[in-house]
């Protein structure tokens, strides 16, 4: 019997709520073990005041391996996301590992790029972040490079979290997934 993939989803006060959410529901709808958990407050108030209730704290998740850490982004969510030392302990085993790990929106600049982890790798975030992304900005709806997955914002959550699933589970799953939730291509 194999085991589920797992994947963490960290939250915070101005999380975007559409990439969060598209984010969950999707692997989750692929089989996968996804872990919610709070930088700060277990209940949230995403960025468009919409409550969000993570599992666990962020520090429950210490002693843990996942196979994805996948970041929403939102004011200042990804700021308080950035400011969570758990968050970035997590998330430099992560990338050290070789795991998966992904942001969206303002995450890639404000958290991946801010705490040096898309060396060398080129991604994608909100447009307004370029300039914060320089050389490793690529104006996409979702970049690939290595290990490291990226996207550009809200309308991008979709394309962006069958990404995710198709590098977990396989292009047939994520295939299987985006036609069951009627995703055109």
């Amino acid at each position: 019997m194999t085991m589920a993939k797992t994947a963490l989803v960290p939250i915070a006060d101005g999380t975007e709520e559409i990439e969060a959410v598209t984010v969950i529901d999707t692997l989750r709808r692929a089989g996968v073990e996804v872990t919610v958990a709070s930088v700060g407050s277990k209940q949230v108030k995403a960025s468009r005041r919409v409550t969000l209730v993570a599992d666990c704290g962020i520090a429950e998740c210490l002693d843990k391996a996942f196979d994805l850490i996948v970041l929403p982004g939102g004011l200042p969510g990804a700021e308080y996301l950035r400011d969570s030392a758990e968050l970035t302990k997590l998330l430099e085993d992560q990338v050290a590992s070789g795991r998966l790990y992904g942001a969206i929106c303002a995450s890639p600049a404000v958290v991946l790029a801010h705490h040096g982890l898309v060396k060398n790798r080129k991604i994608t975030g909100y447009p307004t972040t370029s300039d914060k992304l320089r050389d490793h900005f690529i104006d996409k709806p979702v970049v690939v490079d290595q290990n490291c997955i990226t996207s550009q914002g809200p309308a991008t959550a979709m394309a962006f979290s069958l990404k995710l699933v198709e590098l977990l589970c396989g292009k047939p799953r994520a295939e299987e997934v985006a036609k069951a939730m009627l995703f055109v291509r």
